[in-house]
């Protein structure tokens, strides 16, 4: 396991223009999808991850563009050809705590449809899992854990979380072993009371 090159540093997006353009479950996924691709792909491509037809797909590639989220790159020798890539691989949304109410409407947005994705890949997972290999069947998790910390030790549980999982990007790792697939680890630390 190496990496390419050190991940970016995280972009925090607080712009509630910003905020509204990435509140959309395709652009989401364009996001992810560039961001976790080393290189640039074309709307088409974008398209066969997203569920789009290409047009649809250009359509919200040009809208990320407008808000500077992703950008045209240099062709790879077809002139016809129009590719895309990621300007932001790490990127989390903070309104601030004092926000204009319009600002956290529009970070909620997000947030939301984030959520929404996350139950829906796990859902998939439970509707997947009986069909898996005993061992990814078996490694698979769900799991919460209820946990008494002082918020000093949840920033370092945090840290030493997302430090545990930087290693394994897909779009730093550059020699996965033979049988890696795409995990999606959806980590949250939110005081409950």
């Amino acid at each position: 396991m190496t990496e390419a090159h050190p991940e970016p540093p995280r972009v925090t997006i607080s712009d509630p223009q910003t905020l509204r353009a990435i509140a959309h479950p395709a652009r989401l996924a364009i996001m992810e999808h560039l961001g976790s691709t080393e290189g640039a792909v074309t709307a088409t491509e974008c398209a066969e991850v997203v569920g789009l037809s290409p047009s649809a797909t250009s359509y919200h590639l040009r809208a990320l563009a407008r808000f500077g989220l992703v950008e045209e790159a240099p062709s790879r020798g077809d002139a016809r050809e129009r590719l895309w890539r990621s300007t932001v691989q790490s990127w989390s949304v903070d309104a601030g705590r004092n926000a204009d109410p319009s600002v956290r409407d529009a970070e909620q947005a997000v947030v939301e449809v984030v959520l929404a994705r996350e139950l829906e890949r796990s859902r998939d997972w439970l509707r997947r899992a009986p069909q898996e290999s005993e061992e990814w069947y078996r490694n698979g998790i769900l799991n919460e854990s209820l946990l008494l910390l002082t918020s000093q030790e949840l920033a370092e549980l945090n840290k030493a979380v997302l430090a545990l999982l930087r290693p394994y990007r897909r779009r730093t790792r550059t020699d996965p072993p033979a049988g890696a697939r795409r995990v999606a680890i959806q980590y949250k630390a939110l005081p409950l009371d």
